[in-house]
């Protein structure tokens, strides 16, 4: 028991408290994105959190929309999170809500608090109200509006909803205490002026209530127990607090923070991300070089190799930064088992076999993945005439280069033992051709046991062969240089996309849909792409290379 209890995270201890305890019945926990972006991986490790705990405590999870500031909000951003949240698997069920749906609740919970004389209209402008607020050393003073009466703020407030003054002329601030050490409770505006069409209420309102008075609202309506954050909120929470606290909601949320995910050198702030958009680097939200989730799903990354990555990192109460590398051994260990080996020639030289019947097409019995007989097997063409990688033939190779070289044998992987008996090249001293003469009794899977040889190389069939588009991602950011510059302009690698356009796949591989993963062999992981993938055109992205610098820690 003491076993299981030390391998619960903390929040998880601190839920079974509350329940132990009878601070709440159950559980419900929420996801509540602002629609002014794409999600990226950080926010993959919220979602998975909030539903996991919701699933493992057989509690419910919410999905909303914090929708209270019209100037960023689009129904673009709206229709992608939502996309994103259900290809990751969390389920919201019939609970989709809008923070936009509460502003009535919110309006009235702000006229509450003026009937109570904890909140006043202030005429101060956003620059007199941070300078009245002091800072970390310097307590805040009070605004002179401070003491105005709870008929005239009602009546100003009113006045405020109706659209008679402009944005910027006033605001509604809560009545806390501006010698508080927490700055977030020196009379923080909780209500400010906006003429804006909202993309939900259309121009129902002029006013919209800021992020820290409406966020509690909304998880105490839906009655949420545990309103799970990041750790940047901790200093919010006693106004989250007040906020429920003074409104006299019945059995309220509690928030609880926890760190962060950072990865290392990767671009994930949307202001960053929207200039890489803006300025053409980047083909938009989904260029598979981004870590939004739309980005990574594009790439090829799978939901389960998320989860396993946002497990293994684990949650914690202090911020890190977490190796790309790791996301990468998560995704490999995914799909190595489930997908299908498959041979494809990204930089493609002829070879031709000499001694081979002219115009045979033999169809050989291949497995799918040695590693997991389910998968089952396919029929790959081989014929006289192939392609291979350039690479695979040097004209005078190093020590320990056991691929083609004049005079060398090797195993065509699935096929024959060949030698190369000589080459040809082109007007620029590029070789263009090699020949090859091929032993019929060392056919792969015939049981073979003659002479050794120490190198094997993939192929495609030259006559059945599909020409490919294939895309190879490096890391968008320049790793050596460091992320930013000191002007706060983005260190690029002017690597981070090198497109193949002469490149030969099997087959079987035109055949496939968009977003099918498969291993081409000796080259890594790769991905039909899902925007630009058709049968007559394949097109595919490299997910991640078959080498790891990632080693998993230890477990005890």
């Amino acid at each position: 028991m003491e076993e299981a209890q030390s391998s619960k995270n903390f929040i998880e201890l601190e839920i079974e408290k509350d329940l132990s305890e009878g601070v709440y019945k159950s559980v419900c926990t929420r996801f509540p994105p602002e629609p002014n972006g794409y999600l990226h991986i950080g926010h993959a490790k919220s979602i998975l959190l909030n539903y996991g705990l919701a699933k493992e405590y057989g509690g419910k999870f919410n999905m909303r929309f914090d929708d209270t500031n019209p100037t960023k909000e689009k129904q673009e951003f709206v229709d992608s999170i939502l996309s994103d949240i259900k290809w990751l698997g969390a389920d919201w069920g019939d609970r989709l809500y809008f923070a936009s749906n509460y502003f009535d609740q919110m309006y009235e919970g702000a006229v509450k608090l003026i009937k109570k004389g904890k909140a006043f209209v202030c005429d101060l402008t956003a620059e007199q109200i941070k300078e009245y607020r002091g800072d970390f050393t310097t307590p805040g003073k009070n605004s002179p509006y401070r003491d105005r009466s709870i008929e005239e703020n009602l009546e100003l407030f009113e006045n405020m909803k109706n659209g008679k003054y402009a944005d910027g002329e006033k605001v509604l601030r809560a009545k806390i205490d501006m010698a508080s050490p927490n700055i977030n409770m020196r009379d923080p505006v909780i209500y400010r002026v906006a003429h804006m069409t909202h993309h939900n209420t259309g121009d129902k309102w002029c006013i919209y209530p800021m992020y820290d008075f409406a966020h509690p609202i909304e998880d105490a309506v839906e009655g949420v127990t545990h309103s799970i954050c990041t750790l940047e909120f901790e200093d919010h929470r006693p106004l989250y607090d007040w906020v429920v606290r003074e409104l006299e909601f019945p059995n309220p949320p509690r928030q609880i923070e926890f760190a962060k995910l950072y990865l290392k050198d990767v671009v994930t702030g949307k202001r960053y991300i929207k200039k890489l958009v803006e300025d053409g680097v980047v083909d938009g939200w989904d260029d598979p070089r981004l870590v939004s989730i739309s980005a990574l799903r594009r790439r090829g990354f799978t939901p389960e190799s998320i989860k396993k990555f946002v497990d293994l990192v684990g949650v914690a109460k202090a911020n890190s930064e977490v190796d790309y590398a790791m996301l990468e051994y998560c995704i490999r260990e995914d799909l190595k088992l489930k997908k299908p080996r498959m041979m494809a020639v990204l930089d493609p030289i002829k070879l031709i076999i000499d001694n081979y019947p002219e115009g045979e097409t033999e169809w050989l019995d291949v497995d799918n993945n040695q590693e997991n007989p389910e998968l089952g097997s396919r029929k790959v063409p081989f014929s006289r005439e192939l392609y291979i990688e350039r690479e695979d033939f040097m004209e005078e190779p190093p020590k320990k280069y056991y691929r083609l070289f004049p005079g060398n044998e090797v195993r065509l992987m699935h096929a024959y033992f060949v030698k190369c008996v000589d080459y040809k090249k082109d007007e620029n001293g590029n070789i263009s051709e090699i020949h090859c003469t091929y032993d019929p009794e060392t056919k792969c899977g015939t049981g073979f046991e003659g002479r050794k040889v120490k190198g094997t190389i993939h192929w495609v069939s030259a006559k059945e062969a599909v020409k490919a588009e294939v895309r190879l991602y490096e890391n968008l950011v320049d790793e050596e240089k460091g992320k930013l510059n000191p002007d706060g302009t983005m260190n690029l690698n002017p690597n981070s996309l090198k497109v193949l356009t002469n490149a030969y796949v099997e087959p079987e591989l035109a055949k496939v849909k968009p977003e099918d993963k498969f291993q081409f062999v000796r080259q890594g992981f790769f991905c039909a792409d899902m925007k630009d993938f058709t049968n007559e055109k394949p097109v595919y992205n490299r997910i991640v290379s078959l080498k790891s610098s990632f080693k998993l820690p230890l477990q005890k």
